[in-house]
């Protein structure tokens, strides 16, 4: 039997998440498998503009409906690189391919594309990504640390920040202040 995979859902906190880092967070996992889970909070931006991580990478970025777009906090690992979540997936020389429309790159390529404006049509950029180790993710699900449900594209790269996490709740089909913080086991 082929293991589950939660690669192109969200992860959405529930109400009761102690962990300050993914308090109402939003994660599109980018990968899962039998050796763990890897994504990226894609709601809670990081207080540095692009322009500013730009300017940190020594890349002029004319583009002024960019310029003032959020760099958003992906997660606790390595908070220090940049990732990029973009569509359409395009050929860049360090992707992991989340779908065939969706990939996280890595590379400074993606980068100086958009510098030069022929970077991808929707995009997210982060400092830091989310990793779950092989069992890490499953524990905390049945803990009812998160709720899933399948990603829509729409919410990470055309809603506002502030509405995503609230959004994909609505994605669930019920009143998310009916949730319990207690996991159930029959």
């Amino acid at each position: 039997m082929k293991p589950l995979s939660l690669a192109n859902q969200f992860l959405i906190a529930m109400p009761n998440m102690a962990d300050p880092l993914f308090a109402r967070a939003l994660v599109y996992l980018c990968e899962h498998s039998e050796n763990g889970a890897l994504g990226m909070i894609v709601n809670k931006p990081s207080g540095i503009a692009m322009a500013q991580l730009f300017e940190q990478i020594d890349l002029p970025l004319e583009h002024d409906e960019i310029r003032l777009e959020p760099v958003y906090f992906g997660g606790p690992v390595q908070p220090d690189r940049g990732f990029v979540l973009h569509s359409p997936v395009g050929n860049w020389q360090s992707s992991l391919l989340a779908t065939d429309e969706i990939a996280m790159t890595t590379s400074k390529d993606v980068l100086v594309a958009v510098s030069e404006g022929r970077g991808p049509d929707k995009m997210l950029v982060t400092l830091g990504y989310a990793y779950w180790s092989a069992g890490q993710l499953e524990d905390e699900l049945a803990n009812n640390g998160w709720l899933t449900v399948d990603a829509d594209p729409a919410i990470i790269f055309g809603l506002p920040p502030e509405i995503r996490y609230d959004s994909a709740m609505a994605l669930l089909g019920f009143d998310p202040a009916r949730l319990s913080g207690e996991a159930g086991h029959a």
